[in-house]
């Protein structure tokens, strides 16, 4: 639980809210799954974004639980393109010094992507410029359920708990809270992201669609953070 801007002013941690493909899709009169393949390209562009202006720590809200409502068929092109993205990217991953992680119950994951994701962060596991964390089948309020779960079955007190306590049992443990959260599409709510660790994040709101997502929009985002005061409830 902690602030990780740079001296810079650049956020350290960034969580983006890729929200939009659909629509994209929609607006060309094409299928949702070429939305969604539009949608990667948009991470690769952002990955590597991040990387060049020195942003440690990036989070990609990628598939909450909530989702699992969307049709079988659209499911199963998400993970079978998750798998995909992950092979071709894992030389990227491993030349730029990036290491991935999962935040969510990567275990109910069909077996393809946990697979993939598995072989990617064994391989990636010592890599240190960059953390690239994936939200997949997440949800804000069973992590922080999880979390006191965790922390209790280890024999932890309920009245020895502390908020700082507590963050060491979250998927994000070892890693700072998120300075600045982005939502694409135009939508303006958090759902269900980063509750606890996103606390005192600021957080910016476009109507650009995720696939449309340049290093531009990025820009855009980070000009606002830097002009924003950030007292964590202080003076």
């Amino acid at each position: 639980m902690t602030n990780s801007a740079s001296t810079s002013g650049l956020p350290g941690h960034i969580a983006i809210i890729m929200d939009g493909n659909g629509r994209w899709a929609a607006k060309r009169s094409l299928a949702r799954s070429e939305g969604h393949k539009a949608g990667a390209a948009a991470v690769r562009r952002i990955v590597t974004a991040c990387r060049k202006k020195g942003i440690r720590h990036l989070t990609l809200y990628s598939f909450s639980k909530e989702n699992w409502t969307r049709p079988k068929e659209e499911i199963s092109f998400l993970f079978g393109l998750l798998a995909d993205f992950l092979k071709l990217e894992l030389p990227a991953l491993l030349e730029h010094d990036i290491r991935l992680h999962v935040f969510g119950d990567a275990e109910a994951l069909p077996l393809a992507p946990r697979k993939a994701l598995s072989y990617v962060m064994r391989k990636c596991a010592s890599n240190q410029s960059m953390h690239l964390n994936l939200a997949l089948n997440y949800s804000g309020r069973d992590e922080i359920v999880m979390a006191f779960r965790k922390y209790m079955d280890a024999g932890g007190s309920p009245e020895n708990l502390t908020p700082e306590i507590l963050s060491n049992y979250l998927y994000s443990a070892g890693q700072p809270d998120p300075d600045l959260v982005i939502r694409t599409s135009g939508e303006q709510r958090i759902s269900n992201f980063l509750l606890y660790q996103g606390a005192y994040s600021e957080f910016y709101f476009t109507s650009t669609l995720w696939p449309d997502f340049e290093e531009a929009d990025l820009d855009a985002a980070l000009r606002e953070f830097s002009g924003r005061s950030r007292r964590f409830g202080g003076l």
